[in-house]
């Protein structure tokens, strides 16, 4: 095996089949292997058909603290350590980072193996522009700061990706529906390269209604950004569209999900400022 570095490898998101000849030889040939998870990884190289060289480690949230030093001094030490994570390239969303960030600060080489990603596999599938996006990972778990951090990216342009834990995303995709709108076009990307595979697309107010019968599996969802030209009506523009029309009768909620819908506004400051208005 070549010199010593830090190598992120890429790992298979569902099928196997998607290994790339690189990572077969890294894992075969490296001094150390990282993995979040042991079990996972002598399951994975009995699929791929080799055995894993070297030392095998745990590297996962709960350890990195402690084992990170380690494995940049084996690195330091000459030592080709390789680091895996469960699914997908490593410091997406999953440990990984503070190694990284600790091997630059200490001026070892660090490369990767490139391969299978859940975030760039649902931005090809979703239907949605992919000529810019953003990553967001996974949103708050607790109601509140999740909406606020839905609002935080309410006038963001760019395609958003989002992680999802399935039990959530209900709840989450409602709470998108009411801060973007509930046509603002998404898709929620399941199970990608297994033998469940399945993508449903549409507005965010129809995701939650289906995801509220249950869902299953791996959770990618990817959302459209707010339309440039739509988010140039302000605030107080689009509030006075809002009154005018509960002048005329119509519910103050349901038009300002509307108005936000369309302008790219939150639908929540919209609300908020009407009601004061009034």
């Amino acid at each position: 095996m070549s010199s010593a570095a830090l190598v992120l490898a890429a790992t298979p998101i569902g099928d196997a089949r998607d290994a790339s000849p690189r990572l077969l030889e890294e894992l075969a040939g490296a001094d150390v292997v990282a993995a979040e998870d042991t079990r996972r990884l002598r399951r994975l190289a009995e699929r791929l058909g080799i055995e894993v060289g070297g030392q095998v480690v745990s590297y996962h949230e709960h350890n990195e603290a402690t084992k990170t030093p380690e494995l940049v001094a084996r690195v330091a030490g000459g030592s080709r350590v390789v680091l895996v994570t469960d699914a997908g390239m490593p410091s997406v969303s999953d440990p990984g980072y503070r190694l990284v960030s600790a091997c630059v600060e200490a001026d070892l080489p660090v490369t990767c193996v490139p391969g299978p990603s859940a975030v760039l596999m649902s931005l090809a599938v979703s239907g949605l522009p992919v000529d810019r996006f953003c990553f967001e990972g996974f949103l708050p778990r607790k109601a509140g700061e999740r909406a606020r951090a839905v609002q935080a990216v309410a006038e963001e342009p760019r395609t958003m990706v989002f992680f999802e834990a399935p039990h959530r995303l209900a709840a989450t995709l409602t709470t998108m529906a009411e801060v973007l709108g509930p046509d603002r076009p998404a898709a929620v990307c399941r199970e990608l390269t297994k033998t469940y595979e399945e993508v449903r697309r549409g507005g965010l107010s129809e995701l939650a209604g289906w995801a509220e019968e249950g869902v299953r599996g791996e959770i990618t969802v990817v959302v459209s950004g707010a339309d440039p030209a739509a988010t140039a009506v302000g605030v107080d523009q689009a509030v006075a569209q809002v009154l005018a029309r509960v002048e005329g009768g119509e519910r103050l909620k349901t038009v300002c999900r509307e108005v936000a819908a369309r302008t790219g506004l939150s639908a929540k400051v919209l609300y908020d400022t009407a009601l004061g208005s009034r």
